[in-house]
């Protein structure tokens, strides 16, 4: 439907039907109706000594009200605020449920974050507690928040603790069963204190373009999330997921509620580079994650058939061509020709039950979301029978707006907006949101919350897109990110640093050019994928300064690049290019904690490298 606003024609999706939000009203409803609805005895489970330990779902309620209880002993009631910083563990959910029991808003933060900027967040949510994993996590930010004012209280995860300020979270939970024993009425007391609006969590932005802010969000926004956006996936009491994304994420964060909600079993993977192994010991059958895991977890089974000989690999890349047609033709309601089918067939004995193998071979979906998913990652997941839905949301929304679901799945696109929310597209082109899962605004920042809604009341999210003819959602860049080149041309980066990413040999790619003749990129190789092409090529070269600099690997990137986004328009050709010999990392502050590109961070150190590219013009 078109909505013409005075001087402005706007775009707007079905506006949202008003109804009763369902129980539970707050997440402590969730918690106890979860553990008494269920009663699994392996609710949470996590790997200590090489075994996969279980809490089942009545002591995991009881130690959350433990927690509870003992933060209310220590002096802390509604409305104070408690920080988290720790890596996914059974602690960091216990711990967030005995908050939202107790009424007490947390506040997490990513384990990646430097000390000042940990600082940062303590000092301007007014933390009184700091639940933080160990000794070591300790000792490193530490000197920095030595000076903090309000934090009166550090708790160890694990550890013992060491004196009145930091103690043991045995200890709090000892507090806990204490007060219980004096009072057997007071956690009942406590969870009747918490309403649907009251602040369940501060949520602190990325900071890509300046300070973060903390996102304010109440348990009704959660849980309006918890229900719309898991609604079309028949997810049951069968089900187990892995947990991989931080917790501090807010798409992690909803995601376990969702999965205590619905009785399903949660694993926590013990890191990142030991996800692929806890997929094969676990064997989900949900799994969340943003795209550069499903990126990386493609790039380790290509490499894999990579160095197993040539043949394996060159089976490997029919296969997936096969994959990406067949799931073109799916995709668009198409008849699959008796010839594709055929070979779809083939390769899925040779190639593709492996790799549903390197999940567990249980899967009925995955899900991501947090940055745009490659439509080439889709249709090779797709064509390899591995369900992959993508989403679309913000840390202000609670975070779900749009996703593609069973049933109503289309590429290239974020899916259709979920129940109760709409959106619609300004004039220039930003998406607007407006629903339950709309934040409460930014933490002692009413400037900030008063720009971040029209006048009207919607969220501006930041985005540029549209809605297509059938209602599905489409992304085409960050507002801010947006650049103009000396010609006057305007340039969506994301998009084509998408693009860029498709060539194996690709790991990360940052477009360049904003006031320049034409746009330029800094390239991070695959060095497995490189290192491999580089020993069949029979190249002296071994160290990634070699490989960047030798003139047959130009080359090659010259040829990806063209390749990758031959589609582009001429102005939106990437000229030049620069490879980079590292990563970009978020402990040096190039990448968000979500892994979006910190711009004017690359910008400022690789200035002189951006120079050269463009020198002598």
């Amino acid at each position: 439907m078109i909505h013409h606003a005075e001087q402005v024609t706007q775009t707007e999706t079905a506006r949202p039907s008003v109804r009763e939000f369902a129980e539970p009203a707050t997440l402590g409803d969730l918690f106890r109706r979860a553990a008494s609805e269920f009663a699994l005895p392996d609710a949470l489970n996590h790997k200590q000594g090489g075994e996969w330990r279980p809490i089942s779902s009545r002591e995991f309620l009881t130690r959350s009200e433990n927690i509870a209880l003992g933060l209310a002993s220590m002096g802390l009631g509604k409305g104070d605020r408690a920080a988290i910083l720790a890596p996914n563990s059974p602690e960091w959910t216990i711990t967030d449920a005995g908050c939202q029991l107790a009424g007490i808003i947390d506040v997490p933060i990513y384990t990646t974050l430097g000390p000042e900027q940990v600082r940062y967040i303590l000092d301007d949510s007014g933390s009184r507690v700091l639940f933080i994993a160990d000794e070591a996590s300790y000792a490193r930010v530490c000197d920095a928040i030595g000076g903090c004012r309000s934090i009166e209280t550090v708790v160890f995860f694990n550890g013992a603790g060491g004196g009145e300020k930091i103690i043991s979270f045995d200890e709090l939970e000892e507090l806990g069963r204490e007060k219980r024993l004096r009072d057997p009425e007071a956690v009942d007391a406590l969870a009747r204190s918490s309403s649907a609006e009251d602040l369940a969590t501060l949520i602190y932005t990325s900071g890509t373009t300046g300070e973060p802010k903390g996102v304010m969000l109440t348990h009704a926004n959660l849980l309006s999330n918890v229900r719309d956006a898991s609604e079309h996936f028949a997810f049951t009491g069968t089900d187990t997921c892995l947990s991989v994304l931080p917790l501090s994420h807010v798409f992690e964060r909803t995601g376990m509620y969702v999965y205590l909600r619905y009785g399903m079993r949660v694993y926590y993977a013990e890191s990142i580079d030991k996800a692929p192994d806890n997929l094969r010991e676990v064997r989900p059958t949900i799994f969340i994650g943003v795209p550069r895991i499903f990126e990386k977890l493609l790039e380790r089974a290509r490499l894999a058939a990579l160095q197993s000989s040539r043949v394996r690999a060159g089976i490997f890349d029919w296969a997936i061509d096969v994959a990406r047609a067949h799931a073109r033709c799916t995709s668009a309601g198409e008849t699959v020709a008796v010839g594709l089918a055929a070979k779809h067939a083939f390769a899925d004995k040779l190639v593709y039950s492996k790799f549903r193998e390197f999940f567990g071979g249980r899967l009925r979906h995955c899900i991501t979301g947090g940055a745009a998913l490659p439509d080439d990652i889709y249709l090779i997941f797709t064509g390899a029978g591995v369900s992959i839905m993508q989403g679309y949301g913000l840390t202000e929304t609670s975070p779900v707006v749009s996703s593609n679901v069973p049933g109503a799945i289309k590429v290239g696109t974020v899916g259709r907006p979920i129940s109760n929310v709409a959106v619609r597209i300004a004039a220039d082109g930003e998406i607007e949101v407006r629903g339950p899962g709309v934040m409460k605004g930014y933490y002692k920042r009413e400037d900030s919350t008063r720009e971040a809604f029209t006048d009207d009341g919607w969220f501006k999210t930041g985005d540029i897109g549209h809605l297509d003819d059938d209602g599905f959602l489409v992304i085409t860049d960050r507002k801010k990110e947006l650049f103009k080149t000396s010609g006057g041309k305007y340039i969506a980066p994301a998009h084509i640093e998408q693009m860029l990413r498709a060539s194996r040999f690709i790991s990360q790619a940052v477009l360049i050019g904003n006031g320049r003749k034409f746009p330029s990129a800094l390239i991070v190789p695959d060095f497995d994928m490189l290192s491999s092409y580089a020993r069949h090529k029979d190249l002296d070269r071994t160290t990634p300064a070699e490989l960047c600099r030798h003139p047959k690997i130009l080359d090659l990137f010259s040829r990806q690049i063209e390749e990758t986004t031959a589609s582009l328009g001429q102005f939106e050709k990437v000229k030049r290019f620069a490879l980079l010999e590292q990563e970009l990392t978020v402990e040096r502050g190039e990448l968000t904690p979500t892994l979006k590109i910190k711009r004017r961070v690359i910008d400022e150190r690789y200035r002189d490298v951006i120079e050269q590219l463009y020198a002598g013009l």
